[in-house]
């Protein structure tokens, strides 16, 4: 294995640009600073062409592109993704002719077998693609998770899924794609075993630097020191414990009256989770959510074994391996603070939930079923009441 500990190292040791005209595909997975490169790559998307880079890519992140190329499900009531999606993004690719490109998407990752990764790379290249797959330690990887999870509908709480993923074999439930994304030995061997590991390089992100995977990228892309900066995005930011805690009893209610997929994907996830993230920034008060010790020394546990099959697979790996099997240190304990929603917090989510519903009408995808003012709640009343005053104001 090709280790080059630290980027000044790395710097040192000759890091290497790509070859003009590689076709850099960063297959995330997902939560190890997949958004941030993704939005600074976006940003820079104009000065990139005057050092032969191209992002050839409309939106910061093609996700719908990324999930029709793997045949994977958009998520809860999201618009589903098609060929098409997959075929313009192809076709961006293909118009940047020489120049060296890069496409970005965690969702790659999700491609679970050699078939579908042999075809990708395929299209996007053959020979011209090399992978990049960038890491981080799993105990910073389950929370993040976890709470994404919540934000598309799970209902299970943090203890019980960490149970489920690091106790209860085969390790599927509820979320089959946890381990297809972040097992990373077996990520990485899936797309080595198609591409060859030469053309394959791994990041391990250290979050005591903060711009090491900034210049990291620049390095690898032949770009000038400092080019790509971090965006400010407010709506990608974690949900605190109380936020979590509040929407996933909300989606044990949604699912509860069996409410459709899309009335959730538009006033819950791109409504009100939306506006709330935008709106309401977390204080030193909030509750954190915070990851018991068995799990965090599980999960070093499954660290090493990922690092040691790693170091057999002959790609190149840039950082510390090392950090991916610590176990972090516990907090100093005290008393559980019991997660509080603070009032404002709640109002700016059901506003978001409001502005989604008077922007966006909603049509179900079922037939309601027909009952009494007596047999329906209170809830639903209130929906129904909006709803009917909307198209009132809509008329005027």
């Amino acid at each position: 294995m090709e280790t080059d500990c630290t980027r000044d190292e790395a710097r040192m040791n000759g890091l290497a640009s790509l070859p003009a005209g590689t076709r850099l595909l960063h297959i995330g997975p997902h939560k190890t600073g997949t958004t941030s490169i993704q939005g600074a790559l976006f940003a820079a998307k104009d000065q990139l062409p005057a050092h032969g880079v191209e992002f050839p890519a409309h939106t910061r992140h093609p996700m719908e592109a990324a999930l029709a190329a793997c045949a994977r499900p958009a998520m809860m009531g999201d618009t589903v993704p098609t060929d098409q999606h997959w075929t313009k993004l192809l076709r961006q690719v293909e118009a940047t002719g020489k120049k060296t490109s890069v496409v970005s998407s965690e969702f790659f990752a999700d491609a679970d077998d050699e078939a579908t990764i042999a075809r990708i790379v395929e299209q996007l290249g053959g020979e011209r693609v090399h992978v990049l797959v960038t890491l981080r330690p799993l105990a910073k990887i389950m929370p993040s998770q976890w709470q994404q999870y919540v934000q598309n509908g799970l209902r299970m709480g943090y203890e019980d899924w960490l149970t489920h993923m690091l106790k209860k074999a085969p390790y599927e439930q509820p979320n089959p794609s946890f381990w297809r994304r972040h097992r990373h030995d077996r990520l990485i061997e899936r797309w080595a075993r198609v591409v060859g590991p030469e053309r394959v390089t791994v990041v391990v992100v250290d979050d005591s630097d903060k711009g090491g995977l900034m210049r990291t990228f620049e390095a690898l892309l032949g770009l000038p020191a400092n080019l790509l900066q971090p965006v400010p995005d407010t709506a990608n930011r974690s949900l605190t414990l109380a936020e979590t805690e509040m929407l996933r009893n909300l989606n044990k209610e949604f699912r509860g009256n069996e409410l459709p997929d899309e009335l959730y994907s538009k006033l819950v996830r791109n409504g009100a989770v939306m506006h709330m993230k935008n709106t309401c920034s977390p204080s030193p008060e909030d509750v954190k959510i915070s990851t018991p010790a068995w799990a965090l020394e599980a999960a070093a546990g499954v660290g090493a074994e990922m690092v040691e099959r790693i170091g057999e697979l002959g790609v190149r790996v840039l950082g510390d391996p090392a950090l991916l099997t610590v176990v972090p240190k516990p907090p100093v304990w005290e008393a559980p603070a019991e997660p509080r929603i603070a009032p404002e917090v709640a109002a700016h989510a059901l506003y978001g939930a409001l502005a989604a519903a008077a922007a966006v009408p909603v049509r179900h995808t079922s037939a309601a079923k027909a009952r009494t003012v007596h047999q329906t709640s209170s809830k639903e009343l209130v929906k129904v009441l909006c709803h009917r005053c909307l198209k009132k104001l809509r008329r005027h």
